[in-house]
């Protein structure tokens, strides 16, 4: 996951019981993140001791049919683009070379996994969320996806949903802290 409080995460796309506790189970390594389609008060009752439900990162499982939009970056910022071990990564920095917002994706078939979509504090409410937003979802469909997929924050599901995406379930964020 590349930081020190995520050393892994497991993305259940259901939330049955034998499902949640196999994948606890099979977890050794502290700070590896679990989450699942459930309401976090449903899914304690099935993790093992060292485990515990996260309240804070706890969010909504989304979803759209993607489409290319082709965007352009706010004014007074550029992107790029890069792609390392199927990941791809959105940067967008400001005119002095700051980054300002970032984003990335990796393909799954016919599906787009969105994560780690982030903009820095001082640069929000300029529209550079939604532009990684986009940029990622057109590099998705270039690759042949159709449908896009995130965990979202409460923040963040505001955003997501200007631009079309829809909260399908609650998405129960569990970390391994033995």
């Amino acid at each position: 996951m590349g930081q020190a409080e995520q050393a892994a995460r497991h993305v259940l796309f259901e939330a049955h019981e034998s499902a949640v506790r196999a994948a606890a189970a099979s977890v050794v390594v502290p700070h590896t993140w679990l989450k699942a389609p459930a309401e976090p008060e449903d899914i304690r009752p099935w993790l093992p001791r060292g485990w515990v439900v996260d309240e804070e990162e706890t969010g909504h499982l989304m979803a759209v049919d993607l489409s290319a939009t082709e965007p352009v970056p706010p004014e007074g910022y550029t992107a790029s683009l890069e792609t390392s071990d199927g990941v791809t990564y959105v940067r967008t920095h400001d005119a002095a070379g700051g980054l300002a917002a970032t984003g990335q994706v990796a393909l799954l078939g016919h599906e787009a996994v969105v994560d780690r979509v982030v903009t820095e504090e001082i640069h929000r409410r300029r529209g550079l969320g939604a532009f990684v937003m986009r940029t990622l979802a057109d590099h998705a469909v270039a690759g042949g996806a159709s449908v896009g997929v995130l965990g979202a924050t409460d923040e963040g599901r505001a955003l997501y949903e200007t631009l079309g995406w829809k909260a399908h379930a609650r998405l129960a964020a569990c970390v391994y802290r033995p």
